[in-house]
């Protein structure tokens, strides 16, 4: 790891001539105080006014911070005795900052192939190994086909070539179109999240990029299907000579059979119908369509159902085999039909709801659940929601970002015209009341948090919204915990002092990545009710430092990053002098608004990795002295983020878990890449 670099000198004299104005060889308090003004309008947090605002009621704390960035009590202090004083305020170097970004940029190009592969692995395995599940199946059943049409003497002569094609592509549309369906059901994926080994392996959390790839997998074989029989079992099956042929396969009474006649049967008309659907689908399902109207996405996503039955009737006519296509379709069909009129009824019966306006990019939708409704929720989940204000039609998918009791609430970014029109009528006021319909709750990745005790969290803007539910989750638990305990001290008891104090302990160190400090005021309330619930008794960096409960059962560890480079050397350095500064009356960060401790910069993977796997190896030597039987620790690594990130961490996971099994400690680190919607 390498050391620390601060400012250099020529930085400190870049930044003190920008301080100094007037050129005089001082530097003078006006100076300052105009600097701070300057940097802080800039970088800080719009909304909420702080001690260090010079129009807020603070001043001799104001006072206090510009005194200790000017070193001394006068009103000007010579440049040189000025720059040792900035020395030593040990502010990062800016050109550090560019250096640690590029070795993170660099750190996968540096990895050895067998690395990269292994880490390519942890991040796209589940998702490879379900892909090839699903196209074995294709593969299986269109071979089946193909050698049953090549070997049965009977099907050729009747039919040609076009047979052997239909009925190939016929093998691999029966679980193309079984997956592709399944993929919709929200019900099905809830439930096979019951299971770890499941879940973990089929990622159906990647379900619309999987449904995309069937669909063109599915109208590909499909029109190559339409063409075997257009151009080849039609055309061969109505010509004369072939006619005592098509007897064999059909019967007599099938005979003589012209071109129109295939047309016009059953499995003819039928099969064209629901091509025809299929491709008019497909077209207003192009990105292009969607964001143009969202309306007319999900009107055509109509057509499914027409879709589905006619592809059901086009094989009951049984020409050539027995109609298989309607079994494959039934159960994902029946899955999906019953969830689509729950969902219609329930947008008969919407909930009242309040619209927050937050950010100039996120708002809030905050609603009170009926105790009439189900609402069997887990820390973690999403749900759809629906603003008839805006549309009738129109269901998106968010993560609820806090439950308490059956009060839920959603954060949702403005990212297209449904969201900008939401966000449009949350500036309505401060808290505007709509109607809202609500599906759900739906099973999200983040339910695996719970099957480790020990929990690092790598997120990245919003996409952390999952953890926030699970964070409230937590200190809901915490709460209840403390309480208990006191009643038991109330009551006389006592702890048993021989106990190890990690035999009921759980620790999560969250680490979130925002590109903006605006990015963190949405979540900041629940951030510093968190932070408020930390011990002050262990030092941050200590194995032992824990929530404010008697033991360390429930163990909080966040830190935030504003990834944002600052090129401006006065931004750079104010920034962290900003965000050091605190009182106990206001603990928060007059940049972030938050109380723990903010970096700027991306986070240092390898520092944080190694130092947590420290703790963990200190955890284990005093389970150990305390004879437990609990001598292993498995943490959970999750992320959701860029890729490039991801393959790092995923990395580093396979290479402490290779280093405790060399050590002969059992510490395992399990990466679990995640994505949500």
């Amino acid at each position: 790891m390498a050391a620390e670099q601060y400012l250099t000198d020529e930085e400190i004299r870049q930044f003190v001539d920008d301080l100094d104005k007037d050129c005089n060889g001082n530097i003078d308090y006006w100076e300052i105080e105009h600097k701070l003004d300057q940097v802080h309008k800039e970088i800080a947090p719009k909304p909420q006014p702080h001690h260090l605002h010079h129009e807020s009621r603070g001043d001799e704390a104001r006072h206090a911070f510009l005194r200790s960035v000017i070193g001394t009590d006068g009103n000007r202090i010579p440049r040189k005795q000025f720059e040792d004083c900035v020395k030593k305020w040990k502010i990062p170097s800016i050109e550090q900052d560019r250096k640690e970004a590029q070795n993170e940029d660099d750190y996968v190009k540096n990895m050895s192939i067998w690395r990269r592969l292994r880490a390519y692995w942890a991040v796209k395995g589940p998702e490879i190994l379900f892909l090839a599940l699903v196209v074995s199946f294709m593969l299986a059943f269109g071979i089946w086909q193909l050698v049953k049409y090549l070997i049965y003497q009977e099907y050729r002569p009747a039919s040609g070539w076009g047979a052997v094609v239909s009925k190939t592509c016929a093998g691999v549309l029966y679980p193309t179109f079984f997956f592709l369906i399944l993929s919709m059901s929200r019900w099905f994926s809830t439930f096979l999240r019951r299971y770890y080994f499941i879940s973990r392996f089929i990622n159906w959390d990647l379900s619309q990029s999987f449904h995309i790839k069937m669909s063109i997998v599915a109208l590909f074989f499909a029109t190559l299907h339409a063409i075997g029989h257009l151009s080849g079992s039609f055309v061969f099956g109505s010509m004369t000579h072939r006619q005592p042929a098509v007897a064999v396969v059909l019967g007599q009474d099938a005979v003589p059979r012209s071109y129109a006649d295939y047309v016009r049967s059953l499995p003819g008309w039928t099969g064209l119908t629901a091509l025809g659907s299929f491709y008019l689908l497909a077209i207003l399902s192009m990105p292009q369509i969607r964001q143009w109207s969202y309306e007319v996405f999900q009107l055509g996503h109509l057509l499914i159902s027409p879709i589905i039955g006619l592809m059901m009737a086009h094989g009951t006519a049984a020409l050539l085999q027995w109609p298989m296509f309607g079994y494959w379709l039934a159960f994902p069909t029946l899955l999906v039909i019953c969830e689509r009129v729950w969902r219609i009824i329930l947008g008969f019966r919407p909930i009242d709801a309040d619209l927050e306006h937050l950010d100039d990019e996120t708002v809030a939708i905050t609603a009170n659940i009926p105790k009439t409704r189900l609402w069997p929720y887990k820390a973690g989940q999403y749900v759809f929601v629906q603003v008839p204000q805006i549309s009738r039609f129109q269901w998106h998918p968010f993560t609820v970002s806090t439950c308490t009791g059956n009060t839920m609430q959603v954060h949702i970014k403005a990212d297209g015209d449904w969201t900008n029109s939401l966000h449009t009528l949350a500036q309505k006021g401060s808290r505007t009341h709509i109607k809202i319909g609500l599906d759900g709750p739906f099973s999200a990745p983040a339910q695996r948090f719970y099957d480790f005790e020990y929990t690092m969290v790598f997120g990245a803007g919003i996409g952390v919204t999952p953890f926030s539910g699970i964070l409230t989750d937590l200190q809901t638990y915490e709460l209840e915990r403390s309480q208990s305990w006191e009643r038991s001290e109330m009551g006389g008891s006592s702890t048993n002092s021989s106990q190890s104090p990690y035999a009921d302990h759980r620790r999560i160190d969250f680490h979130w990545m925002v590109r903006d400090r605006n990015n963190l005021l949405w979540f900041s309330d629940l951030l510093n009710s968190v932070s408020r619930s930390c011990s002050p008794d262990h030092p941050p960096n200590s194995p032992l430092a824990s929530s404010s409960s008697p033991s360390p059962a429930l163990d909080i560890r966040i830190q935030t990053y504003v990834t944002q480079r600052r090129k401006a050397i006065s931004t750079h350095v104010f920034r962290w002098l900003l965000e050091k500064h605190g009182t106990p009356d206001h603990p928060q960060s007059p940049l972030t608004g938050l109380i723990n401790p903010t970096r700027f910069g991306r986070p240092d993977i390898a520092v944080i990795m190694e130092s947590h796997y420290a703790d963990m190896c200190k955890i284990l030597a005093i389970r150990q002295h305390s004879n437990t039987n609990d001598n292993e620790i498995k943490v959970g690594v999750f992320f959701c983020g860029p890729p490039v990130i991801g393959l790092q961490i995923a990395d580093r996971c396979r290479a402490l878990t290779a280093r405790g099994r060399a050590e002969g400690r059992r510490v395992e680190y399990h990466f679990m890449m995640e994505v949500f919607g």
